[in-house]
């Protein structure tokens, strides 16, 4: 593998569709190896702007904006790092040979939305998942809940994140109202919902599995450590690694996500979300890319997510081991909706020496948009717990 010298003829040059604080942190990881970075967005001034050699923002679902913008732009690479993008259009990007995408058009347009990855793992691959149904209308809905999938179950939009539009169904009077929130909640209005059997799991986790080139130049498949996590309205407050569980769980489990990745094929890193209870695993989701879970890898691991991630896209070798015994990580939320906040506490917040912050710089704050992480590592994982919540309660949002 040949990198060039940035903004040089010779440069390597990766987009990135999507610059939030996950962008961020793999154009940083791409940067260092010295890689051209283009950061696109849907509004100004995301995370990944900051730090790119360039930035553009517009609609990456509209196929005409993006294809401009490749056209101008000429990427060796392409790294979608959201969901919603017009990914017909990079499909035909990559038939066309003008650019590679990570990891390939086809994983992309598979995860783009819950249906395309669920029937992917359910049908196609056999592997256990938890019994469902998907409805594009309110009756449909409550016939999908009624004929199979039963009380309690939870609904989710097909396209959303961060547990946006998702609701727990307890009884057929909350129906309608996880209905018209799961409409308001996703990605494109008027969008079918998910509906999913609850199933009574002890914890889940996510297991990062990396799919990277080895010595021989052929793809290998590689595991992180387990990764807990703990999600309030499906969106999630904090993580941790390792996650105990038993050894066949572990190896259900990476046997699961190898299936998964094996058929999305392609390189990088991916984010397999899994169901454990004692040793039965049952399989979530998956997303082509570092996952949110997983900045725990900033305080954990010898390479976190974002290089791995860069590693795998340039074809160079990796390692998923662990630097320190346990690792975790616990959100700070916007707390209010205001432009240019300020933070306080974050002397406070550091006075630990096992802890370290990530603000992510996002131009505006939300009730609870996720503004930042605090990390701690420690000799137990519960211990890092107890450092890292610490941490993230000191850190205060205020108006300027």
């Amino acid at each position: 593998m040949k990198i060039g010298t940035p903004l040089a003829s010779s440069a390597t040059r990766v987009m990135l569709l999507g610059s939030g604080e996950l962008g961020k942190e793999v154009i940083i990881a791409l940067q260092r190896l010295g890689v051209e970075t283009i950061a696109v967005d849907r509004y100004a001034n995301a995370p990944g702007h900051q730090v790119a050699h360039r930035a553009h923002v517009i609609n990456m679902a509209d196929p005409v904006a993006l294809c401009a913008l490749i056209e101008q732009e000429r990427p060796d690479i392409i790294v979608p790092e959201i969901e919603a993008i017009a990914t017909d259009a990079l499909a035909q990007i990559e038939a066309d040979g003008i650019a590679e995408i990570i990891p390939t058009a086809r994983a992309a347009q598979l995860t783009m939305n819950r249906e395309g990855i669920r029937k992917l793992a359910a049908e196609t691959l056999a592997l256990p998942t938890s019994r469902y149904a998907f409805a594009e209308s309110l009756n449909e809905l409550r016939m999908a809940i009624d004929g199979g999938v039963g009380y309690p179950c939870i609904v989710k939009p097909v396209m959303s994140s961060s547990g946006k539009g998702q609701s727990t169904i307890n009884e057929p009077e909350e129906v309608e109202a996880a209905w018209d929130y799961a409409m308001s909640g996703g990605r494109i209005k008027g969008g079918r919902v998910i509906v999913e059997e609850m199933i009574e799991f002890d914890f889940e986790i996510t297991l990062l599995t990396v799919r990277a080139r080895g010595s021989s130049g052929e793809v290998e498949t590689h595991f992180c450590a387990p990764i807990g996590h703990r999600q309030v309205n499906g969106d999630y407050v904090e993580s941790w690694q390792p996650q105990a569980m038993s050894t066949t769980a572990l190896q259900r489990s990476q046997a699961i996500a190898h299936a998964v990745t094996e058929s999305l094929g392609g390189r990088g890193i991916f984010g397999v979300e899994l169901f454990i209870k004692g040793d039965q695993v049952w399989f979530s989701e998956v997303s082509p890319r570092p996952h949110d879970t997983g900045m725990v890898t900033l305080a954990s691991q010898h390479q976190n997510e974002f290089e791995l991630h860069a590693r795998a896209i340039l074809g160079l070798p990796v390692s998923v081991e662990m630097n320190v015994t346990a690792a975790a990580s616990a959100v700070i939320y916007g707390t209010m909706d205001e432009k240019g906040v300020t933070f306080e506490g974050i002397d406070a917040a550091l006075q630990d020496p096992q802890t370290d912050l990530r603000l992510f710089g996002k131009p505006e704050a939300f009730t609870q948009r996720r503004m930042g992480v605090a990390l701690a590592y420690s000799s137990t994982t519960n211990d890092a717990r107890q450092r890292a919540n610490h941490a993230a309660k000191q850190v205060i949002p205020s108006k300027t």
